[in-house]
């Protein structure tokens, strides 16, 4: 009975272990009215925690851009390198409570995070409650 609990135990913990490292890797971030890819953003776990930070940056003339319009300590940081997903917990299936920015807009997002299957991401922005927002679809990058 102690093994079969044991095993049951063991089997539980790598299947939540591998549920969660799911969402981390590096994501293709798909710019909504163009349809063409923006950004590679690195999603990390740091103190049980999510966050997304921007390690690529299709069009070259970007790549030395900063966040103009963001406020606090992202004001004038660096488009490359910026943490734009801020400390997402998990919550069931999903992660939530916590910010997106937009870069574009230098605004915060309340945000949550799900899978639709293994390969794409839901990224949910959104003012309030969930249903004032906008869904980004992000795609995995191999290797």
């Amino acid at each position: 009975m102690i093994k079969q609990f044991a095993c049951f135990a063991l089997l539980l913990f790598f299947t939540t272990a591998l549920a969660q490292n799911r969402f981390l890797g590096k994501w293709k971030t798909i710019d909504d009215e163009t349809g063409k890819p923006v950004s590679v953003v690195e999603i990390f776990e740091s103190k049980g925690k999510l966050y997304g930070k921007v390690v690529e940056l299709y069009n070259p003339k970007n790549v030395h851009k900063k966040c103009e319009n963001c406020s606090g300590d992202d004001k004038n940081k660096p488009l490359l390198g910026l943490i734009v997903i801020k400390g997402l917990t998990r919550d069931g299936h999903e992660y939530g409570n916590g910010k997106i920015l937009d870069p574009k807009q230098g605004k915060l997002y309340k945000c949550t995070l799900s899978l639709d299957g293994h390969d794409r991401l839901k990224v949910r922005g959104f003012i309030g409650v969930s249903i004032i927002g906008r869904t980004q679809v992000w795609e995995r990058l191999k290797g």
